[in-house]
């Protein structure tokens, strides 16, 4: 007998969607289904929504799980239902607001959900790109360092922000290292925020010269952390808070506490900061609610 991948007809939010291949391994290590792949996104809507309202989206899609083929998506695939909105012209994005959006993405294997910095105003081909409203550093480990690292420059990145007033949020990345944010007024260009964070970048990188880097080379990065500025330009994306990750595991951005960053840089013996997975995640939201809350 043939084999018949499931496929079930489900109602979300007035709209019909076929899910199909729930049974379908798309965490090989871990054993994570499609179907729990699902059901992590429908429990984890009502604080991933607000971060992704209006941010045209980035999809990194496994079509047959982690460990095989993957590939970046940008522009709204074809037969995508006409309700979901969209905006932009080229690429034409999709914008994800609600739950069935949600479903209808992640029911296509994307696993990861990648974000600008700045919204849309509107919807369609002329939706606005407004200033960004947030700025992000991506603290990224070079060999021979990790998380623990990465807390100790999150520490002086938050009070180097503090003293311009901004107030920092840290995420684990879900992958190496984490991401820090800080709301923005919308009053300042791409360009201008790319500037500001790289010269903060270059600042650290002097008075931190063991620990930190602001260049990419690869042969600078050996027992540094990389202060990723590049991710404030316009055209580029960040993993968005609490999105999966295709890792071995089911590994998700995740909002962290400053106190668990502050533990974290004073961690030894394998006892710091880790990365957090989808089960994780769900209790630690369902316990204390988003910790990112201030930033969507």
């Amino acid at each position: 007998m043939a084999y018949e991948p499931t496929k079930v007809t489900v109602e979300v939010e007035g709209h019909r969607l076929r899910l199909s291949s729930l049974e379908k391994v798309m965490f090989p290590r871990t054993g994570t289904t499609k179907a729990q792949v699902l059901d992590y996104y429908a429990r984890i809507a009502p604080a991933i929504l607000p971060h992704l309202r209006d941010r045209a989206v980035t999809r990194i899609r496994f079509p047959h799980g982690v460990g095989d083929m993957q590939f970046f998506e940008k522009n709204i695939p074809a037969g995508t239902p006409a309700w979901i909105r969209r905006a932009g012209r080229d690429p034409v994005f999709p914008l994800i607001d609600d739950l069935a959006g949600l479903t209808y993405f992640a029911n296509l294997n994307s696993l990861e959900l990648h974000v600008h910095q700045w919204r849309y105003e509107g919807e369609g081909r002329d939706a606005v790109a407004l200033n960004p409203d947030r700025l992000v550093i991506d603290l990224d480990p070079g060999p021979g360092t990790g998380l623990l690292e990465c807390a100790r420059v999150a520490l002086i990145v938050r009070e180097r922000l503090g003293r311009i007033g901004l107030e920092t949020v840290p995420v684990t990345s879900g992958s190496k290292g984490l991401q820090l944010y800080a709301v923005l007024p919308g009053a300042h260009t791409s360009d201008e925020i790319r500037d500001t964070v790289q010269q903060l970048a270059q600042e650290l990188t002097k008075a931190h010269p063991d620990l930190v880097v602001w260049k990419m080379a690869k042969e600078l990065r050996p027992g540094k952390v990389f202060l990723d500025w590049s991710q404030n330009v316009a055209a580029k994306t960040t993993v968005c808070p609490y999105s999966l990750r295709g890792r071995d595991e089911p590994t998700v951005a995740a909002p962290r506490s400053w106190a668990e960053i502050e533990a974290g840089a004073e961690a030894s013996g394998g006892r710091g900061l880790a990365q957090l997975r989808m089960d994780e995640v769900l209790a630690r939201v369902e316990a204390d609610g988003d910790l990112a809350e201030s930033i969507t």
